[in-house]
C-alpha cells in the first residue's frame, strides 16, 4: 500500500498546477495534498516539482513520473469500467455542473429521473452561469450553452436553442417596431451578460451593441421586465416560448434571426466517458 501513497495528491497538483486546486479536486485539505507529495518525494529521493510562491510546475523527473502515474491510473479507470459494464446497475459519483435557469428547468428533472432508474448512482450538481474548470474542479460532465471556446474539451452536442428577439404589444404601442438592426439603437434593449446581440445579415454573422436601461445576469427577471414593457429583450426560446405563444411577447427581427445554436454535453479532453456518465449524457440527449 505505501506505494500508491501520494500518488493521487501528485497526479491532482501535476494536472492543476496547484496544491489548493488539487485539494478541492480530492476534497481534502491543501495541507493533506502537501505533505503526501512531500512524503512521496522522499520515499523516491526526488524533487517532483519546482514550488514558487505563484507557480507549481513540474521538474524534469517529476514529468517523467507524471506520465507513468497517468497510464497507471487511467488503467485503473478502464478496469473499472470493465468491471460496471458487467454489472446491470451502473453506480457511484457523477460530478456535474450546468447553467442556474436552464440547470433548474431542463437538465436536473433529468438527472432526477436518471437517479431514480438507477438507484446506486449519486450526483453531485453545481448550477452556475460561471465557466467553471472541469479538470481543477474535478467535474465529469458540464452542460454549456451556445457557441463553444474551449477546444481543450471534448463536446458532444445534445439539442438546439434558438435566440429571439421580443418585446410587450405596450411597448410596441408606445415606441414603435424596429424593422433593422440598426433601429435598435434607438430603443430601450434589456441587457443579459453580453452587450452585444448575434445577428445574421445578409448571410453573415453581425454583433449589434445595444443600450439600455436595464442590465441583469438573469434571464428570468429580463423576461419579466420585457413582458411589463420595459425594452426589448434577446433570450433563448426556453425562456420566451410561453410568452410568446400567450401573447405576452412579438417577435421582432426575425429575418435576421441567428441560426439554431447547440447545447453541450463537454468532459475533459484527457478523460474517457465512464459507463454511468455516458448513460446519463445519452438519457440528456434522448430528453432534452
Amino acid at each position: 500500500m505505501m506505494q500508491w501513497e501520494g500518488i493521487f495528491e501528485f497526479v491532482a497538483v501535476a494536472e492543476t498546477d496547484s496544491f489548493t486546486a488539487a485539494g478541492k479536486r480530492l476534497s481534502v485539505s491543501t495541507a493533506q495534498v502537501s505533505r503526501q507529495v512531500s512524503q512521496l518525494e522522499n520515499r523516491l529521493n526526488t524533487k517532483l516539482f519546482y514550488r514558487t510562491t505563484r507557480k507549481v510546475s513540474l521538474t524534469e523527473e517529476g514529468s517523467v513520473y507524471y506520465q507513468h502515474c497517468r497510464q497507471v491510473l487511467d488503467s485503473l479507470d478502464e478496469a473499472e469500467r470493465a468491471i460496471s459494464s458487467l454489472k446491470d446497475k451502473p453506480q457511484g459519483l457523477i460530478r456535474m455542473t450546468a447553467p442556474v435557469t436552464y440547470g433548474e428547468k431542463f437538465v436536473m428533472p433529468i438527472v432526477i429521473d436518471f437517479m431514480q432508474q438507477y438507484r446506486d448512482i449519486e450526483v453531485v450538481c453545481e448550477l452556475t452561469n460561471r465557466q467553471l474548470d472541469l479538470v481543477e474542479g474535478g467535474f465529469d460532465l458540464a452542460i454549456r450553452l451556445g457557441r463553444l471556446t474551449n477546444s481543450s474539451m471534448m463536446a458532444k452536442r445534445l439539442t438546439n436553442r434558438s435566440q429571439y428577439v421580443c418585446a410587450a404589444p405596450s411597448y410596441i404601442a408606445q415606441f414603435g417596431t424596429p424593422y433593422t438592426l440598426s433601429e435598435l439603437s434607438q430603443h430601450n434593449c434589456l441587457i443579459g451578460s453580453q452587450s452585444h446581440w448575434n445577428f445574421i445579415d445578409q448571410g453573415k454573422s453581425k454583433a449589434v451593441k445595444v443600450s439600455g436601461s436595464l442590465s441583469c445576469s438573469s434571464g428570468l427577471s429580463l423576461l419579466s421586465a420585457a413582458i411589463k414593457g420595459l425594452g426589448i429583450v434577446q433570450l433563448p426560446g426556453y425562456y420566451v416560448n410561453d410568452a410568446i405563444e400567450a401573447g405576452q411577447l412579438v417577435v421582432l427581427l426575425a429575418p435576421y434571426q441567428q441560426p439554431k445554436e447547440g447545447i453541450w454535453a463537454l468532459y475533459p479532453h484527457n478523460r474517457h466517458l465512464s459507463p454511468k456518465v455516458r448513460l446519463l449524457v445519452d438519457k440528456l440527449a434522448q430528453d432534452l
